[in-house]
Parts: C-alpha cells; structure tokens; sequence
C-alpha cells in the first residue's frame, strides 16, 4: 500500500492511499471537525465516511502536469506515465499553486 498525507494550507487534511489498484482518501478526524475547516475540493466535501475509487480522484489528478511537462517529469524522475499516483507523491509536495501539498506516507521499514 502506498499513502500520503494531504495538506490543506499546512494543515493535516486527510490520508490518500492506494492499494490494490484502489482508491482511498479519509479526512482526519480533528480536521473535518475544527471549525473553519475547508474541504479539499468540492466533489470531497467533509465527511466522516471515507471516499473509493477505482481511479484517482480528480481533486488530485489536476494537480499534476500535462503533456510536455509531464513527459519531461515522468523521464526525469523515472515514473510511467501512467503512474497518477506515484507521479502525484513524486511532484505534490514544496512550492505549489493552491492550497494542497502532498506528503508521502513512508512506513517503519522505509517503504
């Protein structure tokens, strides 16, 4: 399984992950019940239930690049152009346009 946390302007919003070509993002609970809280996108509002799908939502689909620059990305890091997910882990993090920062979930063993 690979995870990642989900930042919303710095705070911990919820845990993205992917597991036998599956989908899975949850709010974290102290998140989706602080006052002010913002949705990470509007097709996930705040819920308790967390959110499946066979693809990867298109919350964080629009965070990656397209054409050239993806095929650039994609070279350069070593990552399948179909690889959403990895791409997304490999480029969501440091300086971004919007809200959203992507941080990669490594476990104990450094996976």
């Amino acid at each position: 399984m690979r995870r990642a946390q989900i930042f919303y302007n710095g705070r911990l919003a919820g845990v993205l992950s992917k597991e036998d070509g599956s989908y899975r993002f949850v709010y974290d609970e102290s998140y989706r019940t602080a006052a002010g809280s913002r949705p990470v996108s509007l097709t996930l509002p705040l819920r308790e239930a967390p959110y499946e799908s066979r693809i990867l939502f298109p919350a964080f689909v629009n965070m990656l690049s397209e054409g050239d620059n993806k095929a650039i990305q994609t070279r350069l890091l070593k990552i399948d152009e179909n690889d959403y997910f990895g791409l997304l882990l490999a480029t969501g993090g440091g300086d971004r346009i919007g809200p959203l920062t992507i941080k990669e979930v490594h476990d104990a063993a450094g996976n």
